[in-house]
């Protein structure tokens, strides 16, 4: 996968060489996980030559809903948190496609109630396609998703990570590519850094916001293209572990993941074991609409000018 250092990062209001962007070794960011983030795509259309960030608003608006649950006391605006991305995208002068990390942190060497002082950074790195090109082979994990009345999933908080990290890497210890992980009922969430769809009998299913998974703005957008564009739509119930086995095809969506495919899950072959009919057409959506082929929702595409 492609990844190399960009030249420049903003940190804390400036744009800076990335060898320069640093915090303290005693930051409560580090100590304690008290940080925030979002990470968002931009894509390079080269008929164009112009690059877009996907729904920078909506990933702004969701920063700020977990700056606010993380009791942080910054007076960032969405304004403020969109130049930022803009900026450093500008100062890089990128030609490909992007994920943008977008951090906001108690900084200082505050005790493990330290709110402030907050700062902030933005680092974007050339990065190509998550997963395998042939479909992802994903187990179901044993380790239980952390729910609402733990720490909230439904924000970007750095500590809820460790959760999904302590799966991901019990899965690849297993010899699988990524795991899905359940709730304390036994029923599916997502996987550690990804939303989750399956499809029977045509119908895209997925788990409702509620089932200790987070906001996803990826999932939300696929949502709304499968009854746009596609006339279906997508259920969204609690789905039980035995429907994994018996789904015709299954798909990650995410930031980061896109829409990955899945091809497999805990040994058991999803339909012909191929990429399936419904993934591959909302993939192709996806791609059109991020990358503006598809001159539909304009609005959800930031140009870098």
């Amino acid at each position: 996968m492609e990844q190399s250092k960009p030249k420049y990062v903003f940190f804390n209001g400036e744009i800076v060489p990335y060898a320069e962007a640093k915090v303290h070794v005693m930051t409560p960011a580090l100590k304690y996980g008290a940080a925030v983030y979002e990470g968002i795509r931009a894509y390079w259309n080269a008929e164009q030559e112009q690059l877009y960030v996907f729904r920078l608003m909506e990933h702004s608006k969701r920063l700020l809903n977990s700056i606010k649950a993380m009791r942080m006391k910054s007076s960032f605006t969405p304004d403020d948190l969109n130049q930022a991305v803009i900026r450093v995208l500008k100062a890089n002068e990128f030609r490909q496609d992007l994920h943008i990390r977008q951090c906001v942190f108690v900084d200082g060497d505050g005790p493990v109630g330290a709110t402030e002082p907050v700062g902030m950074y933005v680092a974007a790195l050339p990065k190509g396609r998550f997963g395998r090109p042939e479909g992802m082979n994903l187990c179901v994990s044993s380790w239980t998703r952390i729910s609402d009345s733990v720490m909230p999933p439904r924000i970007k908080c750095c500590a809820n990570y460790q959760n999904g990290r302590l799966a991901q890497l019990q899965a690849e210890v297993d010899g699988y590519d990524a795991p899905l992980m359940l709730d304390g009922q036994g029923k599916v969430t997502e996987a550690p850094t990804a939303s989750f769809f399956l499809v029977r009998d045509g119908i895209p299913l997925t788990c409702p916001i509620t089932s200790s998974i987070l906001e996803s703005i990826t999932r939300a957008t696929i949502i709304q293209l499968f009854k746009e564009m596609h006339h279906l739509e997508v259920v969204q119930r609690e789905i039980d572990r035995t429907e994994l086995y018996i789904a015709d095809e299954a798909f990650l969506c995410g930031s980061s993941a896109e829409i990955a495919a899945v091809v497999s899950i805990d040994r058991h072959k999803l339909g012909d074991g191929q990429i399936g009919l419904v993934t591959k057409a909302i993939r192709k959506t996806y791609f059109n609409i991020v990358r503006g082929i598809d001159p539909a929702h304009s609005e959800w595409r930031t140009p870098i000018c």
